[in-house]
């Protein structure tokens, strides 16, 4: 990843970090990332941009997913993604910008997900600096509606 851009808006892709990465499939035991290149990917399974993992039916893949989706314009619907596949009775968790000013944040998050802030800014792999702006870990826990 091109590091110059990762502060600016030519980019949405903020690699996670594999020790933070690691910490959580200790937890969670991840089968699919959802939003994944090859060269970034924290899964043996994972969805790219172009098999497009809005699309995909993300139970087929296995019981727990991971998702640090591009935090651009279409953010939303990633976290709505996530809430309605967890409604399918898979665990969905989720590195995701803590702004709880948002739309999706009230609708999909808010009292519907465990939510844990990260202390401090998180530095993405492959970044110089700490991110501009904090972070969360979203835990859709997977119970069947």
């Amino acid at each position: 990843m091109n590091t110059e851009v990762m502060f600016s808006s030519q980019t949405d892709e903020w690699e996670t970090p594999q020790d933070f990465f690691n910490e959580l499939d200790k937890e969670f035991h991840f089968d699919l990332d959802v939003c994944a290149t090859s060269d970034n990917t924290k899964c043996e399974v994972y969805f790219t941009r172009e098999a497009d993992g809005l699309k995909q039916d993300w139970r087929l893949h296995g019981n727990c997913c991971y998702m640090n989706p591009p935090y651009g314009r279409e953010i939303g619907k990633w976290v709505e993604k996530a809430y309605q596949e967890s409604r399918n009775g898979i665990r969905i968790v989720c590195l995701l910008p803590a702004r709880t000013d948002t739309k999706w944040f009230h609708k999909y998050i808010y009292h519907k997900a465990e939510i844990r802030f990260i202390r401090g800014r998180l530095k993405f792999s492959g970044a110089k600096y700490n991110a501009p702006f904090p972070c969360m870990v979203v835990i859709f826990r997977g119970v069947r509606l």
